[in-house]
This record gives structure tokens, sequence and C-alpha cells, in this order.
């Protein structure tokens, strides 16, 4: 697909089809077509990266999860949970040409007054970042990778 470029992420064995002159993609976790935009390219390959490769159990991995920020309606563009549902991790997806800035933190820490987790992930598909939180000592530090979900989850 000439208009998504190859990502720093495994390929994913992604279900593309033509319809009215749109790629869609099958998304697996949500059970439904979408249409295939750069940001859902990028998307598509996170998860099955979680997935395939770092050992997230995908009924563990929900995309487009509505939550409430002051008086406003957000979505979490993915959230992890635990084995007892509780959310570990927030991943936020910009496409490729989207540079990561500290609005994009700010984006993703907005939602984490919500939800509270120890781990946010950022990724543009080319460049992503971890960053874990110890609510304890009111500290962050940035990882040098996604840990896999056997040492996320402990």
């Amino acid at each position: 697909m000439s208009k998504f470029p190859a990502l720093n992420l495994p390929p994913a064995a992604l279900r593309i089809e033509q319809r009215e002159g749109k790629p869609w993609v099958l998304d697996v976790g949500r059970r439904q077509w979408l249409v295939l935009t750069p940001e859902e390219w990028v998307r598509q390959h996170f998860v099955a990266y979680l997935t395939a490769h770092l050992g997230y159990p995908p009924a563990l991995v929900a995309c487009e999860v509505g939550l409430r920020v002051g008086e406003r309606q957000r979505r979490c563009d993915t959230v992890v949970y635990d084995r007892q549902m509780r959310p570990l991790a927030i991943v936020e997806y910009k496409r490729p040409t989207v540079k990561l800035t500290q609005r994009t933190f700010d984006q993703i820490a907005r939602y984490n007054m919500t939800l509270r987790v120890p781990y946010l992930v950022v990724s543009n598909g080319l460049e992503h970042f971890c960053v874990s939180i110890d609510y304890a000592s009111m500290t962050y530090r940035f990882l040098s990778a996604v840990p896999p979900y056997a040492q996320l989850a402990n």
C-alpha cells in the first residue's frame, strides 16, 4: 500500500479491502471494518505488535475506550488491562507524519488523570516512547522499549 509507509514495527497480517475507492481494514479486536487512515495503519500494526510479539492478551487490549476528562468526553486510542480488568497502560497513536511532541504527551497525561495507569505509550509508527510512572514517589522514567505483558502485569 503505497499510501501507507513502512513502520518501525514488525509487519502485521492485516485484512484490507477496497470499498468505494478507499482502503478498509478489519479491526479484529473490535470486530468491525474501519476506513484505513494513516493513524489506523499505526494502530493496527502497534496492536499486532503488542499481541503477537509482546504477549499482550488480545482480550485485554481495547481500542477507542471512552472516558471523561473533566467535563469532556474523550477516547483513548488503546487501553491495556490486567486480568482483573484494571487499566495498566494507555497507548496514543499519531499518523507517521506527525512529530511526537510535548503536546502529544500532554494529551495522554490528561487521559491518565482519569485512569492513573502505570504505563503510558506514544507512537507514530516510526518512533515509540514508553513511560513508567511510580505514583508512590511521584516519579516517572522513560523506558528503552515497551515491556512484554508479563513484565507490565507484575
